[in-house]
């Protein structure tokens, strides 16, 4: 007759416990967004449309999404690549490599931005190298293509991104290739399949939602990135300046419905692409894919 209570004990923990966590998410990820949402209700939609619309926040706003989607697009794959190093083989410094993974999370992004000045700004010797006197930039000018610049350029931008956002790929594919088995690829590989055959019909399959989740997260980290580009983008209007610094110019300027607009347009770009890839995985998932 007592071996009821356990269960009820447990359940009451479960209902305890789904209910902080419900609560922690509102106070701290819910209400911050949604304290965005009255600024913009008390002005006219007119205005609000107006301000998310200024030609000088729609080139930031799509600056920013193309240099997140290169960034996380390089870093998906490279992140994929390192993942899979770090868990299939055994080489002398892995335990450094992975450790070296998580320094964009441990370090302020100012001092990454200063970093990356150091090492490719104009003053550096990579700089020098890939500017207008240097030889990689005479090269590029003699085919038509402009030398390479980290200050003020999309270069430089998706330079940014491919550093603050390799943790979020190589994180999240990680435990997926830990955690695939290794029969089925030897039994296509016991049936004739070569390497390439089993990586890409057996393997990757399997890995391919959490590559493109870890873009999702990527793209949303780096579309909303404003410590390293705060000091490598120039801040030019129309060629170098990223919404996340927009944002700020706004507020510096008292233009609150200006800054609040375009943040949520940020937000609504970041939630669809994580809703999409999220939706999609769930999708297969229940194909059976």
């Amino acid at each position: 007759m007592a071996s009821p209570r356990p269960a009820t004990r447990t359940s009451f923990a479960g209902l305890s416990l789904r209910a902080f966590v419900i609560v922690y998410l509102l106070v701290f990820v819910g209400l911050p967004l949604a304290a965005a949402v009255p600024p913009l209700v008390r002005e006219p939609p007119a205005t609000v449309w107006a301000k998310a619309t200024a030609p000088e926040a729609v080139a930031a706003v799509k600056l920013s999404v193309y240099a997140a989607a290169v960034g996380g697009g390089i870093n998906t794959v490279m992140g994929g690549l390192i993942a899979w190093a770090l868990v299939r083989s055994r080489f002398p410094g892995r335990r450094l490599a992975d450790t070296l993974v998580d320094l964009p999370f441990a370090i302020p992004a100012v001092v990454a931005g200063i970093a990356l000045m150091s090492l490719y700004g104009p003053a550096s010797a990579a700089g020098q190298w890939m500017g207008e006197d240097g030889w990689l930039g005479r090269r590029l000018m003699s085919v038509g293509m402009p030398a390479l610049s980290v200050t003020g350029s999309f270069f430089g931008l998706v330079l940014a991104n491919l550093f603050v956002t390799l943790p979020f790929v190589v994180r999240t594919v990680q435990p997926v290739i830990a955690g695939l088995e290794s029969d089925v690829e030897e039994a296509a590989a016991s049936l004739g399949a070569g390497a390439a055959g089993v990586f890409f019909r057996v393997t990757f399959p399997q890995i391919l939602p959490a590559m493109l989740m870890g873009f999702a997260l990527a793209f949303s980290r780096g579309v909303n990135e404003y410590g390293i580009a705060a000091l490598i983008s120039g801040k030019i209007p129309f060629e170098s300046l990223v919404a996340s610094v927009y944002i700020l110019q706004r507020l510096d300027v008292r233009d609150f419905t200006g800054a609040t607009a375009v943040s949520v347009v940020l937000t609504l770009i970041s939630l669809s692409v994580l809703v999409a890839t999220y939706g999609w995985s769930q999708w297969r998932l229940r194909r059976g894919a």
